[in-house]
């Protein structure tokens, strides 16, 4: 989208300032729903089997719905700000929801956050802060047919086609192969996914903010067609999310699933919206600083959070030394470390005694 003209950008700098304060009460809201999330997902492995191998138990679980309804109230303020702000500048202010798990999970889940995590946090409030001083001035469409010759253009259908074709590929060939042991089947899916979904939710919410101002959007089936592509990635969204909070530590999705999203999440809407049209180069380069700042505070935050022990201890207990001997009959017999050696023993050392 191109620059409004000068007399109207003091009103973009306050629906800019808008979506920055939603996106900041959303990041708030889906820190937490990640860690109460990831209890009731604790507890209904506990019972069942765990989501990451398919389960579905959690949703018998009421600690789970409480983190859904967080996330849900979350998501809301987020979907609201994408109806003033672009998605450039939204976006990667979800990096503030990585703060709050962290310190959240330090106190909740036992995911100790090492001292650098504070430079973590603070390279990733400092870029966020860089983006919200540089952000584009986006002039909002009149309509939704006007979204819909956005979302038609051959750049933008490319990537769609991209997008889907990298999302089934991962769905339907390394999910099952590889999702336990490779985090970025599962973030993969969430975060190309996602790209689409914000891309559907921002028309969804310029088709509801227009309706509000008298501008009735219900008539256009684009935007129905809109609401219906929200839904279905949602699902999809969740679902893999779940198996990743379920699989893996939170310290590890977190910080990944953020720098995947919010990467093509730009890069779509870069393409679909135009959001760099009209910027000088000096706004571009500060913009990318920004987020390059806090993708240094999402990994400098990731690696001095200490990992889920999941498994118990006492399975890397190391075992006493055992001794094979010949007995001077040829019977071969073992004994520990702490076993008194017999003098009819001779020690063998060399292993292909045993070939």
């Amino acid at each position: 989208m191109s620059r409004a003209p000068p007399d109207a950008a003091g009103d973009l700098f306050a629906a800019n300032l808008k979506g920055s304060l939603l996106a900041v009460a959303s990041s708030a809201f889906i820190g937490v729903s990640f860690i109460v999330k990831k209890k009731g997902l604790r507890r209904a492995g506990a019972a069942g089997p765990r989501a990451g191998v398919g389960g579905y138990g959690y949703l018998l679980e009421p600690l789970w719905w409480v983190g859904m309804i967080t996330m849900l109230i979350g998501e809301i303020a987020n979907f609201v700000a994408y109806m003033f702000a672009p998605a450039v500048l939204v976006t990667p202010l979800g990096a503030l929801s990585i703060i709050v798990s962290a310190v959240l999970a330090h106190f909740i889940l036992n995911e100790k956050l090492q001292r650098m995590g504070v430079l973590g946090c603070v390279l990733c409030i400092v870029g966020s802060t860089v983006i919200i001083l540089h952000a584009p001035e986006e002039e909002t469409p009149s309509s939704v047919e006007q979204i819909w010759h956005l979302a038609t253009q051959p750049a933008f259908l490319c990537y769609m086609a991209f997008a889907l074709v990298v999302s089934l590929i991962l769905m339907a060939h390394c999910a099952p192969r590889y999702g336990q042991t490779n985090i970025a089947v599962y973030i993969g899916i969430c975060s190309v996914i996602g790209s689409l979904t914000v891309m559907s939710i921002k028309a969804v919410g310029i088709a509801i903010k227009l309706t509000i101002e008298g501008i009735n959007q219900a008539g256009y089936f684009q935007t129905w067609l809109f609401a219906t592509i929200s839904a279905i990635c949602i699902i999809i969204q969740l679902i893999y999310l779940n198996k990743a909070l379920d699989t893996f530590n939170t310290a590890v999705v977190s910080p990944i699933y953020y720098a995947m999203f919010t990467s093509l999440t730009i890069l779509a809407s870069a393409i679909m919206f135009k959001d760099w049209s009209g910027q000088s180069i000096s706004s571009i380069a500060s913009e990318i600083c920004g987020f390059l700042t806090v993708l240094s505070g999402t990994v400098v935050l990731h690696s001095t959070r200490e990992y889920d022990q999941t498994i118990s201890p006492d399975l890397y207990t190391p075992l006493p030394p055992i001794y094979w001997h010949i007995q001077g009959n040829g019977e071969t017999v073992k004994q520990k470390e702490d076993d008194s050696l017999s003098a009819d023993f001779i020690t063998v050392v060399r292993q292909d005694y045993f070939v």
